[in-house]
């Protein structure tokens, strides 16, 4: 099982490498000269766009761990491993640049002071194309988005074998979705408004009815973030009226952990809504997609609404947490907040069984037909 700081937040460092810092870190660690770096958007890690002057693939993306999971070496193994096993198996994900002692990752001071921090460093392939949080999503892009994480999970499960996968057990992990009765303690930084209200009923109907089915659920390695900035597109077609979109690449495994399918269909649910100009439509045509590999029991469809709740629940708080404790970085924190906040008051508003009528008929829709 996991270690207890794993439901702690506030224990994290996050890395604060400069750039120069980092370039120097590229080059002691993998031999690698940058031409040019500069920083990426990161949750609890620190994130760099590296371009050097090897030949071949020459673009990298330098990824510093936090201080709480770069002493969790078997976790951090395990994410890498599973992304290499996905790339082999086909999937667009990343692989790691090996480091001069032929290792996939090092750990290194985040600082000359004395008792600076020591974080986990990879390199990481660069992979190109646009977030789909950049793109106006379209039924296509949903679906081919629902069936590429039920592909991810069911392979993973199926065929993913390492000796670090052990670690992905994390019982107490904030992010996990059977944990969101651990908000509680966290709930404090909504303050006292309309929204903690909301929230407060998502965290009990979860305990009451979630909680008690999970037995029923069929278990699996979930990604556990395919959120809108960690799955990339590019245009399969030229056509500006009706863009066809390819996935090109699914990124950060940092939230990887042993989990059920129907948690990783209402993860990804849920993030698709955010940017969506018809966000209560996306879930169906998400889960067309995903029931096309995986069709959900009636349990788990019984839960979908609250576990997309349960995910809005957990995205809004751990948020509002975690910006109190690092207001520097608030704006990326709070991304997902902006619209957030109104797609869970609204699901709220409209109805469970509303909800779920128009997500159950748009899935069943394809059943007679063929996605474009």
């Amino acid at each position: 099982m996991s270690s207890a700081n794993d439901c702690q937040p506030q224990t994290l460092t996050r890395p604060a490498l400069g750039e120069r810092e980092a370039a120097e870190l590229v080059d002691r660690v993998f031999g690698l000269k940058v031409l040019w770096i500069r920083p990426l958007p990161s949750y609890d890690d620190q994130n760099f766009h590296v371009r050097v002057s090897a030949e071949g693939a020459d673009e990298y993306v330098l990824k510093i761990t936090n201080s709480e999971d770069s002493q969790k070496p078997d976790l951090i193994e395990a994410q890498t491993q599973a992304m290499m096993f996905l790339s082999a198996e086909g999937f667009p994900s990343a692989t790691p640049y090996l480091t001069k002692d032929g290792n996939i990752m090092s750990l290194e001071s985040g600082g000359t002071r004395p008792g600076s921090k020591k974080y986990m460093v990879r390199l990481l392939t660069y992979l190109p194309g646009t977030p789909v949080a950049k793109i106006t999503t379209n039924a296509q892009i949903l679906y081919e988005i629902g069936r590429l994480a039920a592909r991810v999970d069911k392979v993973l499960s199926e065929k993913f074998q390492h000796p670090s996968v052990k670690s992905l057990h994390r019982g107490q992990f904030i992010w996990n979705l059977a944990n969101v009765p651990l908000l509680d303690r966290y709930i404090y930084a909504l303050g006292q408004n309309k929204y903690r209200a909301v929230v407060e009923q998502v965290i009990e109907q979860f305990k009451g009815k979630v909680i008690p089915k999970l037995s029923n659920f069929r278990a699996c390695i979930n990604h556990g973030d395919l959120n809108d900035h960690n799955i990339l597109v590019d245009s399969s077609s030229a056509s500006l009226e009706n863009p066809q979109y390819r996935l090109s690449g699914i990124l950060d495994f940092s939230d990887m952990s042993y989990g059920y399918y129907v948690f990783e269909v209402a993860i990804v649910i849920m993030y698709m809504m955010i940017e969506s100009a018809d966000p209560l439509g996306v879930g169906g045509h998400v889960l067309a997609g995903f029931e096309s590999v995986l069709p959900l029991t009636d349990d788990e469809r019984g839960a979908l609404f609250l576990l997309v709740s349960g995910r809005f629940a957990q995205s809004l708080v751990i948020a509002a947490h975690t910006a109190l404790l690092y207001p520097e970085n608030k704006e990326y924190l709070t991304i997902t907040a902006k619209a957030g906040w109104k797609h869970l008051m609204t699901m709220f508003e409209v109805g469970q069984k509303a909800v779920e009528r128009t997500w159950f008929e748009t899935a069943q829709a394809y059943t007679h037909h063929a996605p474009a």
